[in-house]
């Protein structure tokens, strides 16, 4: 059996690919993006199964689907919550809630071998509709961190604020620790809450609920105070300042 994993987030990939192989399934390929997914399709026979992110570093994996069509079967890896997941059932696309599960992968893997045709045609616009139904969550809820040789789930209610130093981008947890990040504030931007997250400046995205105070600051600027956070000053650039006390009264 054929199968390629479509999913942004590289420690995500590889751990779902570890519990394939668990499996007796070898992946064959990983890919990260819209684009590359598109280019891979462009030059490889097609898999049998491909497990796939909803969204991806570069948009929605169903913009893959508006240039290439493909027979294989499909079994979405998402962190929708449960309005979107009674959509994909009702369109007959098997799902993997994250984080991934081993025995509803093995579940999975186990209907998929026991279909005859298990590969339907990807009705694109559908599911684009079925995510902007009133009431379904569109924003990351959680994020995954490599720490030594274990992957770590973080909550989105954890971190305090995503930060860049060093041309690399950080979680900042509210328990002081940091972790890698291995998207940039700009991706970040789109896939964040509006209403929970806000960038201050070209470095910083804080969260509303880790603020533990505003001082104003030289040249109409603020300075954000967040708990055990150090790393160097959250200065609320000029030009964001009156958007960000707009933000703060929603």
């Amino acid at each position: 059996m054929k199968v390629i994993i479509i999913e942004d987030e590289k420690p995500a990939a590889r751990r779902l690919q570890r519990m394939l192989s668990k499996l007796g399934i070898e992946t064959q390929t990983m890919l990260h993006s819209v684009a590359e997914a598109i280019k891979w399709f462009g030059s490889h026979d097609h898999p049998d199964l491909i497990f796939l992110d909803i969204q991806l570093s570069d948009g929605l994996s169903f913009e893959i689907f508006d240039q290439v069509e493909t027979d294989s079967a499909i079994i979405f890896t998402t962190a929708y919550d449960e309005y979107a997941l009674r959509a994909f059932k009702l369109n007959s696309i098997d799902y993997l809630l994250k984080p991934i599960d081993e025995e509803e992968l093995e579940a999975a893997v186990r209907k998929f071998r026991n279909t005859q045709n298990p590969a339907e045609k990807i009705n694109v616009k559908e599911l684009r509709s079925l995510l902007n139904m009133p009431g379904i969550k569109t924003y990351k809820t959680r994020f995954t961190a490599q720490v030594g040789q274990h992957l770590k789930l973080v909550d989105i209610s954890d971190i305090g604020c995503f930060y860049s130093e060093n041309k690399s981008t950080y979680m900042h947890c509210h328990s002081g620790r940091n972790y890698p990040v291995e998207v940039p504030l700009e991706q970040l931007e789109d896939e964040l809450d509006p209403e929970k997250f806000f960038r201050i400046n070209r470095k910083c995205i804080l969260n509303i609920d880790a603020i533990r105070d505003i001082v104003s600051y030289t040249n109409s600027r603020l300075e954000i105070k967040l708990n055990n956070f150090e790393e160097f000053q959250l200065i609320v650039s000029r030009e964001r300042v009156k958007d960000f006390k707009n933000w703060l009264n929603n």
